[in-house]
């Protein structure tokens, strides 16, 4: 029997988030005052009181994903046990500080610096993303490459689901066509850009020089990368998918597969929501899920 343990990203947040953690233990707390600190402002009070617009700013909301995460899998100690781990986008940096393989400092920078940097992006450039339901990744993948704006395959989240990306007029002409090839749904997400696409570049070029000044050590066990839905152990290979994450699609479908087919058959997610146990679910509907809880 193997442990996965799994990481959400964006879109998992949710008032209140941590609030439990930080009254739990003083170790918690200190992690949490830390990070206040080093962000230059609180972010512990929007995560405990508030509002959802507040949590939704790109600059908050990705710090404060991160930090439940790697403070909850701090607090669970020798509980977290992981044979492998993964990350769901911004979830990737909080399973390689929970696996040790960056220091819980250098990944919040990180994290506050991709925030920043994907907020420049998307503010020079309008662009939005769509959720498609109920169409093959190929037929998807096609439509895509005919459209003469940029639109591109951005998250492959588990098979009958996937979220596109690009200008809005891409996205909008690539909805269009997929409903009309028979897409159940095609869905705008409130979303501030167009995140894993080529327009990320400029936030892709700011974050690479970040991520090659940061430490980077062996996990104490493999990661199952976006980029490549690999499992990963070089510090070398982990820095180099890093930083093609923020221009590559997040291939979560084909890291759900690669766990299953590795021997993974409990999933463990860390973090706010259960988002990832549900996608899981549609690769190993047998697969045993928890939530993360001390």
């Amino acid at each position: 029997m193997k442990k996965a343990y799994v990481f959400p990203g964006q879109g998992a947040q949710f008032v209140g988030m941590g609030k439990d953690l930080y009254q739990a233990n003083e170790s918690c707390r200190e992690m949490f005052e830390k990070a206040n600190e080093i962000l230059g402002f609180r972010i512990t009070d929007i995560m405990f009181e508030g509002t959802d617009e507040q949590l939704k700013q790109t600059n908050v909301t990705q710090p404060a994903i991160f930090l439940h995460s790697v403070i909850l899998a701090h607090a669970l100690g020798e509980g977290f046990a992981p044979d492998m781990v993964a990350g769901h986008s911004l979830g990737e940096f909080s399973a390689l500080v929970a696996a040790k393989a960056m220091g819980f400092e250098d990944g919040l920078r990180l994290v506050a610096a991709r925030a920043g940097a994907m907020q420049k992006a998307c503010e020079a450039k309008p662009s939005t993303m769509a959720a498609i339901i109920g169409l093959s990744d190929e037929k998807i993948e096609e439509v895509c490459a005919s459209i003469d704006d940029v639109v591109v395959p951005a998250n492959y989240n588990c098979p009958g689901q996937l979220v596109i990306s690009g200008t809005i007029e891409g996205v909008n002409k690539a909805c269009e066509i997929l409903k009309a090839e028979g897409a159940k749904r095609a869905l705008p997400l409130k979303v501030g850009g167009a995140f894993h696409s080529p327009l990320m570049e400029p936030a892709r070029v700011e974050l690479a020089s970040a991520i090659e000044k940061t430490d980077i050590h062996r996990p104490v066990c493999p990661i199952y990368q976006n980029v490549n839905a690999k499992a990963v152990t070089d510090p070398a290979e982990i820095k180099e998918n890093l930083v093609k994450q923020l221009t590559s699609p997040v291939r979560w479908t084909q890291i759900s597969k690669a766990m299953v087919e590795d021997g993974a058959d409990t999933f463990i997610e860390v973090g706010p929501g259960q988002v990832l146990q549900g996608l899981i679910k549609k690769v190993k509907a047998d697969a045993s899920f928890s939530s993360a809880s001390i």
